[in-house]
């Protein structure tokens, strides 16, 4: 008896030790090693919110906004706030493809108030700033930096937004940086938009963040 509490003595700390390795590995698995974090884990919407009638599910790994019967705009919000913040974003536009990305965004019914990164077919100013509800464009990108966006395959988009000034990147092509004081002053999640008109379909994965 006094052997085998003389072993175990030995072997607790091990035990303890492995138990923290295993929990810092599963906790490795939504932050990466260059300060991102996942903000969609691939199985559902949790940590999402829903605004609209349109439909948005989860299929193989990806988030996926479709139009519904009504063909209205419809946005799916995070649950959390983001201010100062870096976010990748992997999308492929199928269809018509008009989408975009909100930040420091408020939504009431299908009513969005802030900012969008624009993501829409060819030669419509995908990674241009649009103020829903207010001044419109902000700005565009120029004509030819059009041709980074792959209409039908899978693109990245990265955002980052520091105060009032925003800088767009499709594929590693710097889009836009504006400065801007309404901006800086905004509040609010982050939100992927369907435009409304139907026959919209948009599907996105790798969606992560990193707050500055």
């Amino acid at each position: 008896m006094v052997n085998m509490k003389n072993q175990l003595h030995k072997i607790l700390p091990f035990i303890a030790f492995t138990l923290l390795l295993v929990s810092s590995c599963s906790t490795q698995k939504s932050n990466t090693s260059d300060g991102y974090k996942s903000i969609f884990n691939g199985k559902n919407l949790d940590g999402w919110q829903n605004h609209g009638a349109e439909k948005w599910y989860v299929e193989d790994g990806e988030m996926i906004c479709e139009s519904g019967p009504k063909a209205e705009y419809g946005y799916l919000s995070t649950v959390e706030y983001y201010d100062d913040f870096e976010l990748m974003v992997d999308f492929k536009q199928e269809a018509n493809g008009n989408s975009g990305i909100f930040f420091r965004s408020t939504v009431e019914g299908t009513k969005v108030s802030g900012w969008q990164v624009e993501v829409a077919p060819p030669n419509q100013h995908s990674g241009g700033i649009y103020e829903s509800y207010g001044r419109g464009w902000l700005i565009k990108p120029d004509p030819e930096k059009d041709k980074a966006l792959k209409m039908g395959d899978w693109n990245t988009m990265k955002i980052r937004a520091v105060g009032g000034t925003i800088t767009t990147w499709l594929n590693g092509t710097e889009m836009i940086t504006i400065t801007d004081e309404k901006i800086g002053a905004g509040k609010g999640s982050i939100a992927l938009q369907i435009h409304d008109g139907g026959g919209i379909k948009v599907r996105w994965k790798n969606l992560k963040v990193k707050q500055l």
